[in-house]
């Protein structure tokens, strides 16, 4: 087993109003295992806490797919604090895929469901830890770091914020930057949990198959699997997306072969 170790990290997170005004900054704390992988990169993954929330949206905001809200019960879990990066799927597996953009603290990207997968596996043969893909209630849970607005921030969202197409705006937010690539994985601030890039950067796979609507959803924070659909959920939006594809609740589906720009994942384990 690669050796890891625990410490707490601090951390601030800001909170904004309805037109992206930063109105305080809150401090937080995590506790954080670092898994080292070999050739002096690690892998940093937080505790995200037991808890409930309700998932997906109300009638009258977001789309049909993310409904009914329902109220789901999440066990403690392991989850990374940032998407996987190239340097960390080089040592992994070996060598790259073809990286649109390129850099050692950039997400992994043109990445498949089935290759990300496989990525789980081979961590998980290395390190001696069972490491995986995070169910959509997970990540959404995650995500929304105990908040029930549209953005873990606030009622709207940023570029200075997250990385996504800043020629849209999300109600009262602003025009930003559309930066017309991928950023580094720790440039935007972190969520409550600590958790960066939860919103943009990458659309993230999750494991579960794709369902229409949450008809029937498990209320466990499990992986949902079965339906007609063969293909897998992503979550969070991309740095191509209108800021309203980034939303807390928003998710999509792909082909579990589909490998894009735009696609990337970040990991989960069990706690210990």
């Amino acid at each position: 087993m690669v050796n890891q170790n625990m410490e707490q990290i601090e951390f601030d997170t800001p909170k904004v109003n309805q037109k992206d005004q930063i109105i305080a900054y809150e401090h937080y704390s995590a506790r954080q295992i670092t898994q080292m992988l070999g050739q002096d990169v690690s892998l940093e993954m937080l505790i995200i806490p037991a808890g409930m929330f309700q998932m997906g949206s109300l009638r009258h905001t977001g789309n049909d797919d993310e409904r009914p809200q329902h109220l789901v019960t999440i066990k403690s879990f392991l989850m990374g604090r940032y998407p996987i990066t190239q340097e960390q799927w080089k040592v992994v597996m070996g060598s790259l895929p073809p990286c649109r953009f390129k850099g050692d603290k950039r997400p992994i990207e043109q990445v498949s469901w089935e290759s990300a997968r496989k990525f789980c596996q081979r961590l998980s043969k290395i390190t001696g830890s069972d490491y995986r893909l995070p169910s959509e209630a997970q990540w959404e849970y995650a995500c929304r770091a105990e908040t029930g607005t549209a953005f873990n921030f606030g009622e709207t969202i940023s570029t200075d914020l997250a990385n996504y197409c800043g020629e849209h705006v999300y109600r009262e937010g602003p025009k930003g930057l559309y930066r017309h690539e991928t950023t580094l994985v720790d440039a935007f601030p972190p969520n409550a949990f600590g958790l960066c890039d939860m919103h943009g950067n990458l659309w993230e796979w999750c494991a579960d198959t794709w369902h229409d609507d949450y008809q029937a959803a498990p209320r466990d924070g499990s992986t949902w699997e079965g339906g007609t659909s063969r293909n897998r959920v992503a979550r969070g939006g991309s740095w191509h997306e209108p800021p309203d594809n980034c939303r807390s609740a928003t998710r999509i589906q792909f082909n579990p072969i589909e490998a894009d720009d735009f696609i990337g994942f970040r990991v989960a384990a069990d706690a210990p």
